[in-house]
């Protein structure tokens, strides 16, 4: 009974065996697969190799080589996963690493420690070594003979430019010049005479002033190189202070017209002409002297010529005359211009006797 049991349970086990061993050769033979016991023999063989010196970051661009990346995500004993899982962590590092600068740099005795080469921003701050390198680069672009008193505060001697823009107009040539000169001349004189002054005693001067709309504006004046440092040390501070001025730029933009310059009110220094009405040298021929804000403190000779009549300067400012009234921007002794001028030597027309010049400061130099 035993054996009749046995035989008949050992022939389908014996069929199932056969038809597994036959249907396992034709997987292999038509699907050209691999069993899991070739895969784990062939994986082990790539970790063993991955093992090796040469395994790991080995291109010259720090990334890891392509075996490493082709580990499949497939089943695998502890020992390859632990292989993959070291690769991946490798890879990733050399990834994140590769924009980091390992070189050290020295300044000023001090090692900077290695820092990542992120690109700075607009608004990023400089280092020390970049603020102190653009204000050499600054400083080496100002001119060698340019006097700078503050920002936006300067003077230089005449530029071939400058003297371009003035000669003929707000400083003389020679009738021989004249008649020789490529472009209208207005300032002429005798051969015979010499100017009062040279390019070489006169200097031009930048400076900031606040308008009468309350705008920072720059101003040029030309003046004698003996008021220069006077005029840079005034002017700043009128601005400090929001002085107002309506404009200050050179003469000759008026074709060296002193009459047209203070009826615009522009405030002006040097221009190589007589007093008005009078064959005498001005001090503004010898660049000493100064008319600020000039409409609203206007040039008053009394009994000019003995005629009896009153001569007024520029046109239109009469209503300015009347110094016992309050009006914006007049020159007296309260006035910080007054005072600033003053302190530094300055006489001011307004204090004269046979006439009254309230735009008008001078500096006799020694």
């Amino acid at each position: 009974m035993k054996k009749q049991f046995t035989d008949k349970l050992l022939k389908p086990l014996l069929l199932l065996a056969a038809l597994i061993l036959i249907c396992g050769f034709l997987a292999r033979t038509l699907a050209k697969s691999e069993t899991i016991v070739d895969y784990v023999n062939k994986n082990q063989a790539a970790a063993a190799e991955q093992e090796t010196p040469d395994a790991g970051i080995s291109s010259a661009d720090g990334k890891a080589p392509e075996e490493a990346k082709a580990i499949p995500d497939a089943p695998a004993s502890g020992k390859i996963r632990e292989t993959a899982q070291a690769n991946a962590t490798e890879t990733a590092y050399a990834e994140e690493s590769a924009h980091i600068d390992v070189s050290k740099k020295e300044t000023d005795g001090e090692t900077i420690p290695m820092s990542q080469n992120t690109p700075l921003s607009d608004t990023a701050p400089l280092s020390q070594n970049d603020s102190e390198n653009n204000s050499q680069q600054a400083e080496n672009s100002i001119p060698a003979n340019r006097t700078v008193y503050r920002e936006g505060f300067y003077y230089e001697p005449l530029s071939e430019e400058i003297k371009a823009r003035i000669t003929g107009i707000s400083y003389p040539v020679s009738a021989t010049e004249a008649l020789s000169s490529a472009v209208p001349v207005i300032n002429i004189l005798a051969d015979d005479v010499v100017p009062a002054v040279t390019y070489d005693d006169l200097r031009f001067l930048s400076v900031l002033y606040y308008d009468f709309n309350g705008e920072v504006q720059t101003g040029e004046l030309i003046c004698n190189k003996g008021i220069a440092d006077d005029l840079m040390e005034i002017f700043h501070e009128l601005y400090r202070n929001e002085y107002r001025i309506e404009k200050i730029r050179l003469v000759d933009e008026y074709q060296a017209d002193d009459t047209a310059s203070i009826t615009d009110n522009n405030t002006s220094c040097f221009n190589y002409r007589v007093v008005d009405g009078t064959t005498s040298l001005s001090k503004h021929a010898l660049g000493c002297a100064i008319d600020i804000n000039p409409f609203y403190n206007p040039y008053v000779v009394f009994n000019k010529n003995g005629s009896g009549e009153t001569y007024i300067s520029p046109p239109g400012s009469e209503i300015y005359v009347d110094r016992t009234k309050d009006f914006p921007y007049k020159i007296d002794e309260s006035d910080l211009c007054y005072k600033l001028f003053t302190d530094h030597g300055f006489t001011w027309g307004g204090n004269w006797n046979s006439c009254k010049d309230y735009q008008h400061f001078q500096k006799v130099l020694d």
